[in-house]
Protein backbone atom coordinates (compact mmCIF):
# COMPACT_ATOMS: atom_id res chain seq x y z
CA UNK A 1 0.00 0.00 0.00
CA UNK A 2 1.16 3.17 -0.80
CA UNK A 3 0.69 6.67 1.00
CA UNK A 4 1.32 8.56 -2.89
CA UNK A 5 -2.14 10.20 -3.71
CA UNK A 6 -0.89 9.42 -7.30
CA UNK A 7 -1.53 5.68 -6.73
CA UNK A 8 -5.29 6.35 -6.38
CA UNK A 9 -7.78 4.29 -8.13
CA UNK A 10 -11.61 5.77 -8.08
CA UNK A 11 -13.00 2.97 -5.19
CA UNK A 12 -9.76 1.61 -3.90
CA UNK A 13 -10.61 1.29 -0.45
CA UNK A 14 -6.92 1.45 1.16
CA UNK A 15 -6.58 5.27 -0.50
CA UNK A 16 -8.38 8.43 0.69
CA UNK A 17 -8.27 11.33 -1.94
CA UNK A 18 -10.43 14.87 -1.59
CA UNK A 19 -10.87 17.23 -4.43
CA UNK A 20 -8.44 20.47 -3.44
CA UNK A 21 -11.08 22.01 -1.70
CA UNK A 22 -9.54 20.52 1.84
CA UNK A 23 -6.36 21.13 2.17
CA UNK A 24 -4.27 22.45 5.75
CA UNK A 25 -0.67 23.40 5.73
CA UNK A 26 1.06 24.04 9.40
CA UNK A 27 3.32 26.87 9.62
CA UNK A 28 6.42 25.29 7.85
CA UNK A 29 3.85 24.98 4.78
CA UNK A 30 3.85 21.21 5.21
CA UNK A 31 0.97 19.09 4.41
CA UNK A 32 -0.79 18.40 8.20
CA UNK A 33 -3.33 15.59 9.30
CA UNK A 34 -4.53 15.30 5.63
CA UNK A 35 -5.55 11.84 5.96
CA UNK A 36 -7.51 12.96 9.32
CA UNK A 37 -9.23 15.37 7.23
CA UNK A 38 -9.99 13.46 3.93
CA UNK A 39 -11.48 10.88 6.11
CA UNK A 40 -13.89 13.45 8.40
CA UNK A 41 -14.74 15.23 4.87
CA UNK A 42 -15.71 11.95 3.54
CA UNK A 43 -17.57 10.89 6.13
CA UNK A 44 -19.51 14.00 7.15
CA UNK A 45 -20.13 13.95 3.31
CA UNK A 46 -21.38 10.96 3.03
CA UNK A 47 -24.13 11.49 5.91
CA UNK A 48 -25.20 14.58 4.85
CA UNK A 49 -28.57 15.10 3.06
CA UNK A 50 -26.47 18.71 1.86
CA UNK A 51 -22.87 17.52 1.11
CA UNK A 52 -22.06 21.26 -0.20
CA UNK A 53 -22.96 22.56 3.72
CA UNK A 54 -19.91 20.85 4.98
CA UNK A 55 -17.35 22.77 6.08
CA UNK A 56 -14.27 21.97 8.44
CA UNK A 57 -12.32 24.14 9.91
CA UNK A 58 -8.39 22.94 11.54
CA UNK A 59 -6.58 24.74 14.34
CA UNK A 60 -4.14 23.71 16.57
CA UNK A 61 -4.88 23.95 20.39
CA UNK A 62 -2.40 22.28 23.46
CA UNK A 63 -0.67 19.98 20.55
CA UNK A 64 -3.65 18.28 19.37
CA UNK A 65 -4.59 19.63 16.01
CA UNK A 66 -9.18 20.41 16.16
CA UNK A 67 -11.28 19.72 13.01
CA UNK A 68 -14.17 21.93 13.56
CA UNK A 69 -17.18 20.48 11.44
CA UNK A 70 -19.90 22.28 10.50
CA UNK A 71 -23.21 20.83 8.67
CA UNK A 72 -26.47 21.94 7.88
CA UNK A 73 -28.52 22.43 10.34
CA UNK A 74 -31.04 19.43 9.24
CA UNK A 75 -27.88 17.32 9.09
CA UNK A 76 -27.14 17.74 12.92
CA UNK A 77 -29.28 15.25 14.25
CA UNK A 78 -27.58 12.73 11.39
CA UNK A 79 -24.09 13.71 12.17
CA UNK A 80 -24.40 13.46 16.28
CA UNK A 81 -26.88 10.13 16.30
CA UNK A 82 -28.84 9.03 18.83
CA UNK A 83 -26.76 9.59 22.37
CA UNK A 84 -23.83 10.54 20.53
CA UNK A 85 -22.90 7.43 19.48
CA UNK A 86 -22.18 8.35 15.56
CA UNK A 87 -20.00 11.62 16.66
CA UNK A 88 -18.19 9.04 19.26
CA UNK A 89 -17.85 6.77 16.14
CA UNK A 90 -16.31 9.57 13.50
CA UNK A 91 -14.11 10.31 16.41
CA UNK A 92 -12.42 7.06 17.15
CA UNK A 93 -12.05 6.99 12.74
CA UNK A 94 -10.64 10.34 13.09
CA UNK A 95 -7.75 9.90 15.31
CA UNK A 96 -6.85 6.69 14.03
CA UNK A 97 -6.79 8.38 10.85
CA UNK A 98 -4.57 10.80 12.50
CA UNK A 99 -1.96 8.42 14.36
CA UNK A 100 -1.42 7.72 10.59
CA UNK A 101 -0.25 11.19 10.16
CA UNK A 102 1.04 11.40 12.96
CA UNK A 103 -0.63 13.48 14.90
CA UNK A 104 -3.09 13.51 17.77
CA UNK A 105 -6.30 14.94 16.42
CA UNK A 106 -9.96 16.28 18.01
CA UNK A 107 -13.02 16.58 16.31
CA UNK A 108 -15.76 19.50 17.41
CA UNK A 109 -18.88 19.41 16.14
CA UNK A 110 -19.85 22.97 15.78
CA UNK A 111 -23.81 24.37 14.98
Amino acid sequence: MSDEIDDYVEGDVNSVYVDGDVNTVDDAGEPEATTALAVLHFIASSLADDPQAVAIDVSERHGKVVLSLSVGPDDMGRIIGRRGRTAQAIRALVSAAGSRDGVTTSVDIVD
